[in-house]
């Protein structure tokens, strides 16, 4: 009996076991029931919270934020931006802390465009959520994300070297816009001698980063390579620093501290370099971006009086000129619980239109060439038409090929350089020492 008791039980859960009787009356209610079964109404997907490192204080928070914010309203899921530290070596060391744990209390993070090769082993493969949008993308930023084939970092905003002039220093003393970095030189001496002469005591031809740290790895770069000298360590590991070219653009740079630039410039950061381009005291000078904004504030002595444009090339064959690539890219932990999401927030925080509205509200440059041909982010940034070729032609620093080396490499190689620039060392034996050094640090491989 149990076992006929077990086996009509089967078959009524397998729908094969009926009453005998069948009657109308019996029929409504299972016909009502098959027709709602058909139509089941579609459930939302469960919201999840996905928590993102995107800015620190200020407008970098407040911007990013916005933008979290807009996907979280659009898909109904919940973000939490994390506060970052300031310091961009204290927001690496917290990734890695993080990431080096294998803990999830992080789904995206924003990183340096240095870092993909410090940290990509931890972040996922974006192509396989992209649907080929990084295509859009200027090529060496996607470039500088992709670890042996796989897209760990998306662009999210870029940065390159760019050389601001006193548009009407050069008017006034009727000379062009140098495209190489001997013009610049020669401009900068008569321009800055003949202020000095009427009155301007404290007026320099040229401002740059010239300390020891990783800004003067951002300034040398871009003399090394725009003389056709080579990127310290190439894409496939080679270590390429000692050749004539690299010496020959160090030597030229080391001649400017005491002549066009002054002997304090080997203590110069970004904003030491700002802040005497825009009291009114140099004639030329390298930075980033961000300081076109604060030049054209009101209250500032060279409103409508500053120009943008490439930096200069070397001498020779191969000479071209050459910006570091600086900014930030988005990456998924590949530690989150929730990885289509926070993909899904990556490439809406990095596509057109949040770029867009970055760039217009906040000066961003966009990592989507497209909009720089976009007439209201022109009008808002109007030297963003400008950008576009320096972006295309960035040069990366060695980070990605060197991995959780490129500190050391890094360091290595502004040391070197500072020693050349401060009288210390010759170019040719200091980039010879340099060589050894980095074959030291790379060891049997990268």
């Amino acid at each position: 009996m149990k076992t006929l008791t077990a086996l009509c039980l089967l078959a009524v859960l397998s729908g094969g076991c009926k009453k005998s009787e069948d009657s109308s009356a019996n029929k409504k209610p299972v016909e009502s029931a098959k027709s709602s079964a058909s139509s089941p109404t579609p459930s939302k997907p469960e919201p999840v919270e996905i928590k993102i490192s995107c800015g620190s204080v200020g407008q970098d928070y407040d911007v990013c934020k916005q933008g979290v914010d807009a996907w979280a309203q659009k898909t109904g899921n919940k973000v939490t931006v994390v506060t970052s530290p300031t310091s961009s070596s204290e927001k690496l060391a917290q990734a890695q802390q993080l990431l080096g744990a294998g803990a999830s209390d992080i789904d995206v993070f924003s990183v340096d465009v240095v870092w993909p090769g410090i940290l990509g082993a931890f972040f996922l493969d974006l192509k396989q959520y992209s649907k080929g949008a990084e295509n859009e993308h200027f090529p060496p930023l996607v470039a500088n994300g992709t670890l042996d084939g796989k897209l760990v970092a998306m662009p999210w905003y870029t940065d390159a070297g760019l050389l601001y002039y006193r548009k009407d220093l050069l008017e006034k003393y009727k000379e062009e816009v140098p495209t190489t970095w001997a013009q610049l030189a020669a401009t900068a001496k008569k321009i800055a001698e003949a202020e000095r002469k009427a009155g301007n005591k404290k007026m320099q031809g040229f401002v740059f980063q010239g300390k020891a740290y990783e800004g003067l790895t951002c300034n040398a770069l871009e003399w090394i390579t725009s003389f056709g000298g080579g990127t310290i360590v190439e894409p496939d590991g080679k270590i390429s620093i000692d050749n004539p070219k690299a010496v020959a653009a160090i030597e030229l740079a080391a001649s400017w501290p005491g002549t066009i630039s002054p002997v304090g410039v080997l203590n110069f950061e970004e904003e030491e370099a700002r802040t005497a381009f825009q009291a009114g005291d140099a004639v030329f000078m390298r930075n980033w971006p961000y300081a076109w904004g604060t030049a054209q504030k009101p209250e500032s002595p060279i409103k409508d009086k500053v120009g943008i444009v490439p930096l200069p090339k070397g001498d020779g064959e191969g000479a071209r000129p050459a910006a570091t690539l600086g900014g930030w890219d988005l990456a998924v932990s590949k530690f989150s619980k929730h990885p289509a999401e926070a993909a899904d927030l990556v490439l809406y925080l990095t596509g057109a239109a949040e770029q867009k509205r970055r760039a217009i509200v906040a000066s961003f440059q966009p990592t989507l060439p497209a909009l720089y041909t976009d007439k209201e982010i022109l009008e808002k940034n109007p030297f963003f038409a400008s950008l576009a070729d320096v972006f295309k032609n960035a040069v990366p620093r060695p980070s990605t090929v060197t991995g959780g080396k490129y500190n050391q490499v890094s360091s290595a190689f502004w040391n070197a350089v500072h020693a050349v620039m401060a009288k210390q060392k010759s170019a040719k034996d200091s980039l010879s020492e340099l060589a050894g050094a980095l074959d030291r640090i790379k060891g049997p491989k990268w």
